[in-house]
């Protein structure tokens, strides 16, 4: 009997763990048996098959063209987020007039509609990357600066007062204890921005753009060939996937003490 128990367990282990993608399998037989039983027509909701006999109907290079396209953009538009996010999460957290009043700015430009506001960007900056980028920033930037002023703004207050005691400037305050303690923190900002980076580029892409993933699924869409606007979608799921556990693996790979503790 006490044999068995370790063998169960190790059992249940190995289930937790390709549990994920034994759902997401299941899931794709029983899309494929509702289409095929039902006959749901492709220009409706296309079988799996469809879908994947579409995905390598397309060449290689016009695939790559187009994820270079909004890839470009939106690691760009990432980058400057972050270049953005960083000052203003430290202002917010060194003064409090800051705060009050960056905070209220800051949400007025998360709840306006960044579709609205794309066509003004673009008549502004031109049709070019510039524009793009910029509205990539707009919906990314926004969840980092609230995670890494949130971070910094629970250091233990001991840290502070030490640090305060030893008469240490603010910037190594800033550097050398705040920051690292909101390590978490930043790198939960990252993971949520850089897979609204891909949005953002995409969305920048359905207002202007003569290349990328997003404009691929919508020229594929205007032409009724909707198992290869279907392809374009996944290949862009499956990028933004990528992108979301690259910013976990830097985070192991440069931070590992900053990743919760297995219990």
């Amino acid at each position: 009997m006490n044999q068995t128990y370790p063998l169960k367990s190790k059992v249940i282990q190995q289930l937790d763990r390709f549990a994920p993608a034994l759902f997401f399998v299941s899931l794709v037989i029983l899309w494929e048996l509702i289409c095929k039983v039902a006959k749901v027509p492709n220009y409706i909701l296309p079988a799996p098959s469809a879908i994947v006999t579409a995905f390598f109907d397309v060449e290689f290079s016009r695939w790559m063209t187009h994820l270079w396209a909004t890839l470009r953009v939106a690691l760009m538009g990432f980058v400057l987020s972050i270049l953005i996010a960083l000052p203003l999460s430290i202002a917010m957290m060194r003064s409090k007039l800051m705060s009050r009043v960056l905070y209220p700015a800051l949400i007025v430009i998360q709840s306006t509609p960044v579709v609205a506001v794309a066509p003004l960007i673009i008549v502004i900056l031109g049709t070019d990357d510039p524009s793009r980028v910029l509205i990539t920033c707009l919906i990314t930037f926004f969840p980092l600066v609230v995670s890494t002023t949130t971070g910094m703004l629970e250091t233990p207050p001991e840290m502070i007062e030490l640090s305060q005691s030893l008469r240490a400037p603010r910037y190594r305050e800033t550097w050398q204890i705040r920051i690292p303690y909101a390590i978490p923190h930043i790198f939960s900002g990252l993971r949520v921005s850089i897979t609204l980076a891909i949005i953002g580029a995409v969305v920048a892409e359905f207002v202007v753009a003569e290349q990328g993933l997003g404009y691929f699924i919508q020229f594929s869409t205007s032409f009724f060939k909707i198992p290869q606007a279907f392809a374009g979608l996944i290949f862009l799921s499956i990028i933004s996937l990528l992108l979301f556990k690259s910013v976990q693996w830097i985070q192991m790979w440069l931070f590992p003490w900053s990743l919760p503790k297995n219990k």
